[in-house]
């Protein structure tokens, strides 16, 4: 899971204190407030619903691995292993 991407979801959802108004409106005002999300909010609120609703293991995949290893038939080609540890870290340095 990347969590770069949910933090950034998050700041539209952040709590914050409305101010105190410094002075009182008259009574006759003409101007409605009205609420309006941007699309980008929309698909922000859309993608933080998608997340939540989402399992955070996909035991599909983890319950054969978890067999495999405790039967003790899980096996892991070193040369497999090496080159993808490498693939991964090549590209920090």
């Amino acid at each position: 899971m990347r969590i770069d991407a949910y933090n950034q979801i998050q700041q539209f959802y952040k709590n914050s204190k409305p101010g105190k108004a410094e002075g009182k409106k008259p009574a006759s005002s003409k101007f409605v407030d009205k609420f309006m999300l941007s699309d980008a909010a929309k698909d922000a609120r859309a993608a933080k619903q998608a997340v939540d609703s989402a399992p955070d293991v996909r035991t599909e995949l983890v319950n054969p691995l978890k067999e495999r290893i405790a039967n003790g038939t899980y096996e892991v080609r070193t040369e497999d292993f090496a080159s993808k540890l490498l693939s991964k870290y090549s590209g920090l340095f």
